[in-house]
């Protein structure tokens, strides 16, 4: 019976193909829409989640913020107002002895805290080619927070960072731009940088991988590249022993960074507790990517939900189109009822052909969106990722609004009283 029923429904439908493709077309469209916009925004989201686990998920972010200060109103209202400083005294930095408390305290969760102090931006030349630098003094754990892929050469040694040694760890375009040679090349090398209009001398001991940052520029010539360079060394640079204003922490194996960073806030703000200024902020990578994708996902579902009202639309068309089709098939129903079929037959046969309406329609939808969806990651640079899900979920919901739109017009044409349907003309 209900094979019979599509067969019917078929049949009607090659007999007015440009009718029931005009009929799909807000379904298409409206299928399509949601698909596009799922495709391109899971792109984005699975893009963005790559980048951060790149980063570090586990990691903590600590840094120091301005304290705010209460002010009443004259209506007796209260104010939260920044004081307003922009610049650090000796005692409002994060100091060597409290790191190292923090470090024994959280021993068991606590894998490395990674420390950079920036000393400017500047030029290297050599033999008239010149390559822009931005120099980083860091300290041993910040190999362990970030993942550079050494080339040649080595990393620091201790003795680099407690004798305050000129050496540096650059990048192989560097290397490539000013030399024109392989990394191993260039280890031993002696390069002079012009940085805050001074000469600073450092030997190459150590070359890594640089990775793009996906921000265009004209050549690669013009690309600035990080120096590296110890820690205490920055430090004797800029005649700077104070401390630090932000830090990176690594966290262990298993621990729950979101709920560790507030104990390392609530420990730290220990030492702020009479600091009028200042006082200590931390943030775990994990929360900041959740923060980010609840974000994405309202976005999506927003976009989306615009998006599918073009489905309703659709599913107005397929209702008054089956209105027109069982004014035309009125004496084909009359006779079907003389002839004793039912009323649920003769509803079940119209639900179908408004189902496969719809159905069709769904899925040119899906191909459709599908493409645009592919087409839209690959322009934004991400590779497409539709989901069997939402596909899925489109060829259902696709099938609910034929249900749901065809039933008024099928059981108006099942209720027909069949002696006035064959008199129709």
């Amino acid at each position: 019976m209900i094979w019979e029923n599509i067969k019917m429904a078929c049949s009607s439908l090659r007999s007015n193909k440009m009718r029931a493709l005009l009929t799909m077309l807000g379904i298409i469209i409206g299928i399509g829409s949601v698909i596009a916009i799922v495709t391109v925004g899971n792109s984005l989201s699975s893009s963005i989640s790559t980048s951060m686990q790149s980063m570090g998920v586990n990691n903590i972010t600590v840094g120091l913020t301005q304290k705010t200060q209460t002010e009443s109103g004259s209506d007796g209202m209260t104010f939260d107002m920044s004081r307003g400083r922009t610049t650090y005294s000796s005692g409002d930095y994060m100091t060597d002895d409290m790191l190292e408390d923090l470090k024994e305290n959280f021993s068991d969760s606590i894998t490395a805290i990674s420390l950079e102090e920036s000393v400017g931006s500047g030029s290297v030349s050599d033999s008239g080619n010149t390559a822009s630098v931005s120099i980083s003094g860091v300290n041993a754990d910040y190999f362990t927070a970030n993942e550079l892929t050494l080339l040649a050469g080595r990393s620091f040694l201790d003795q680099d960072y407690e004798e305050e040694k000129k050496v540096a760890m650059v990048s192989d375009l560097l290397v490539e731009n000013l030399f024109a040679s392989a990394p191993s090349a260039a280890l031993g090398s002696t390069i002079s940088v012009t940085v805050n209009n001074q000469y600073e001398t450092y030997t190459i001991v150590g070359v890594y991988e640089y990775e793009e940052s996906g921000v265009s520029v004209s050549s690669e010539s013009d690309v600035t590249t990080t120096l590296y360079i110890p820690l205490e060394t920055a430090k004797a640079q800029n005649h700077s022993d104070d401390g630090y204003t932000s830090l990176t922490i690594v966290t262990g194996a298993g621990s729950d960074s979101t709920t560790l960073s507030d104990e390392i806030e609530t420990f730290l703000n220990r030492y702020y507790y009479n600091n009028e200024n200042y006082e200590v902020s931390a943030y775990s990578m994990e929360s900041m990517v959740s923060t980010m994708m609840e974000t994405l996902d309202t976005v999506e579902l927003a976009i989306a939900a615009v998006a599918g009202i073009s489905l309703l639309v659709g599913g107005i068309g397929v209702m008054n189109i089956m209105m027109v089709s069982i004014s035309e098939r009125t004496r084909e129903i009359g006779t079907r009822k003389a002839l004793g079929a039912s009323n649920g037959s003769i509803r079940v046969q119209f639900i179908i052909e408004a189902v496969i309406i719809c159905l069709i329609g769904g899925f040119l939808g899906v191909c459709v969106g599908v493409g645009l969806g592919s087409a839209g990651a690959s322009l934004l640079g991400y590779a497409a990722s539709p989901t069997a899900a939402s596909i899925l979920f489109s060829l259902l919901f696709s099938m609910a609004i034929g249900i749901f739109f065809g039933y008024y017009p099928a059981n108006k044409a099942a209720k027909m009283n069949p002696i006035d349907a064959l008199r129709y003309e």
